[in-house]
């Protein structure tokens, strides 16, 4: 089965497109938890955030910038979330790299927790470190 945001980039599937490019389009999502959630998608099938390159994904947070302004105000939202999830386990639905624009209202009873564990000085500088290593390398 083919990638349903492919389908929707060739335009073989129908959509309601607030943004396109020749790397990005914007849609607004079928699952609206609030009004003017939006997704942004590259054109490419890209499956995670791994796999994209460097202007790709700058042009994709450029025009998620532009997109989340706008959203903020035609929707008159007090915030937002931009959420991306990458893997089975990182609760990734869709297996082609997209972005949600979801606007946030006081009223609003979506949550996005986790527990907060704070760490030990040194035990952040050595994560720091193997990070740090790993980006020499990349």
């Amino acid at each position: 089965m083919e990638c349903i945001f492919c389908q929707i980039s060739s335009h073989d599937l129908e959509a309601s497109f607030v943004y396109e490019d020749d790397l990005v389009f914007g849609i607004m999502s079928l699952d609206q938890p609030n009004p003017y959630k939006v997704l942004v998608v590259p054109r490419a099938h890209r499956q995670f955030i791994y796999d994209l390159g460097t202007a790709e994904s700058a042009r994709i947070f450029q025009v998620a910038v532009k997109l989340a302004t706008a959203v903020r105000d035609v929707s008159g939202c007090e915030g937002l979330n931009i959420v991306q999830s990458n893997g089975t386990v990182g609760q990734q639905d869709l297996f082609h790299f997209h972005m949600h624009i979801l606007p946030r209202f006081t009223e609003d009873d979506i949550e996005l927790k986790w527990p907060a564990t704070r760490l030990p000085r040194a035990e952040l500088d050595r994560l720091a470190d193997g990070i740090r290593l790993k980006l020499s390398e990349l």
